[in-house]
This record gives structure tokens, C-alpha cells and sequence, in this order.
């Protein structure tokens, strides 16, 4: 079997308020775009240990069992009746970039699973697993826009389609620190609601819709800065950061020629959004 996790983008990010937990509310939309990472997974009835895994593409830091892949599997293989299986992960989803890719290989693998060995479990038996493995990981269960508040692990569905749009998203080599992202944000409560924007035409977006990491990433970062300017010289509708970054997208109403040229040296992807 294989399946094609794909990544999302956040719409605004509204960094609300500090949890007594440690943890910050949010209120952000999360949509699904059609940049994908591949699995396959197959039995490994003959193989020592409970699983093997081959990871190709963008290769990963850490052991196997840190993989969001075998974190999945495990968390089902404690309760269901599954077999040692066999995984190989494609990555082409850019690591560090605020766009879910481990988290919708999580989710992937777990309505895999659950097809592939008639587990017969619902979505919000799924959503429940792959919200132990990380805070949008449910997200990708249904895999349609949704609202996000809490830590980003509670969702509202929300009427939004930019079906048709072109995406164009671009990734330097930045990384950057959540958790110094976080530190330095100062939460506060938005002046309009998240849903309340966006139910306005992109052409308004630009000067409402926000992501509260951008002025300290940014900031820290000009180069991430500068990708975001020149979308919109390019003519984007709207641009924006994605999570905490380092990815910024812009959207626009048809495609952008040479594109590639344009971003050369930088991951850099063009799709039509569905």
C-alpha cells in the first residue's frame, strides 16, 4: 500500500494567549495543499524486529523509533492486531518549514493501517491516536480547512476554498526555533476574529490577516522577509509565513512563470490548490 501525506499551510496565526501549562493558545486555519510525501508499507512477516524503515529524499536527523512513521505504528500496535511491517518514506515535504509534513505522515500511516488491516476505526478514533503523537497531527485525519484554536488541537470546520488559486511556496535554508519564535511573541486577543477576516475577499487579506511570528522571525531573518516582498512584487494576492516558518507562500490567481529561475537556490514549488 502507499499513500501521499500532503502538507497545509497556515491562513493567520494568532498567537492568543500563554497557558498556565507553559503552551500558547492559537487561533490559525489550517488547508490542505498538494505538496506530498510518499509511503509504502507492506508486511515484513520474516523481518527480526517489529518494523523496518527506509527513509529516502530529504533524509532525516534522528533514530528510526523518533520517526512520527514508527511513532504511528507503535501507538496502534499496542492496542490492534497488526503485523511487523515494512515502511519507505519519500520525504519531499521540507522539514522545519511550518507546514505539517511529519505530522501528516503520522496521520497517513494511521488511516493506513487502519485500512490496510480492517481496523474498522472511525475518524474520531484516528484523530484521537494521532493527537497523542502531536498537536495538528488530527488535522490530517479529514484533511479539510479547518479552524484551529487551543494549541492548535481543536477544530472548527470552516466554508473556505481557494480551489483554483496558484500556490507558490518557497523555503530557504533557515531553520528556525519554535520555541524562540514563541518567546518572542506577546500573546493578546485579535481585534477580529480569524473566521471574521477571512470570510472577506483575499484582495483585504494583506492588511488583515496576520501571523504573529513574522515580526521577530522576520526581524532575526530578513531573507525570509525579503521572500515574502518579492511574492508580492510578483503579484501574490495574499503572502504569508507558515507557522513559525522558515516557508512563505504567496497566492496567486494564475500561475507565475519561471518561477524556479525567480527563487533559484531555495526549495521553491508551484501547485494549483484544490
Amino acid at each position: 500500500m502507499i499513500v501521499y501525506p500532503n502538507a497545509k499551510i497556515n491562513l493567520g496565526l494568532n498567537v492568543v494567549e500563554k497557558r498556565p501549562d507553559g503552551y500558547h493558545n492559537l487561533e490559525t486555519v489550517f488547508y490542505p495543499i498538494p505538496l506530498q510525501d510518499g509511503i509504502e508499507i507492506s508486511s515484513a512477516d520474516a523481518c527480526e524486529s517489529d518494523y523496518t524503515l527506509k527513509v529516502t529524499g530529504n533524509v532525516l536527523d534522528g533514530s528510526p523509533d523518533d520517526n512520527l512513521v514508527i511513532r504511528a505504528y507503535k501507538l496502534l500496535r499496542r492496542e490492534h492486531s497488526i503485523p511487523p511491517c515494512s515502511f519507505t518514506v519519500f520525504k519531499h515535504i521540507p522539514t522545519g518549514a511550518g507546514l505539517g509534513g511529519g505530522s501528516s505522515d503520522a496521520a497517513f500511516t494511521i488511516k493506513a493501517l487502519n485500512e490496510r488491516f480492517s481496523l474498522n476505526l472511525t475518524n474520531e478514533q484516528m484523530e484521537s491516536y494521532a493527537s497523542q503523537i502531536g498537536a495538528d497531527c488530527a488535522f490530517f485525519v479529514r484533511n479539510t480547512p479547518v479552524l484551529a484554536t487551543g494549541i492548535g488541537n481543536v477544530f472548527e470546520p470552516i466554508n473556505l476554498s481557494l480551489s483554483g488559486k496558484t500556490l507558490v511556496l518557497v523555503k530557504p535554508d533557515i531553520f528556525v526555533s519554535t520555541p524562540d519564535a514563541y518567546r518572542l511573541v506577546t500573546p493578546k486577543q485579535p481585534e477580529v476574529s480569524l473566521r471574521e477576516v477571512l470570510a472577506q475577499p483575499i484582495s483585504t487579506w494583506k492588511d488583515s490577516l496576520k501571523n504573529d511570528f513574522e515580526p521577530s522571525v522576520f526581524a532575526k531573518y530578513p531573507e525570509i522577509a525579503g521572500i515574502k516582498d518579492m511574492l508580492y512584487d510578483l503579484g501574490a494576492e495574499y503572502a504569508s509565513m507558515s507557522g513559525s516558518g522558515s516557508s512563505v507562500y504567496g497566492i496567486f490567481e494564475s500561475p507565475v512563470e519561471h518561477v524556479d529561475e525567480l527563487f533559484a537556490g531555495y526549495f521553491c514549488r508551484q501547485r494549483q490548490l484544490e
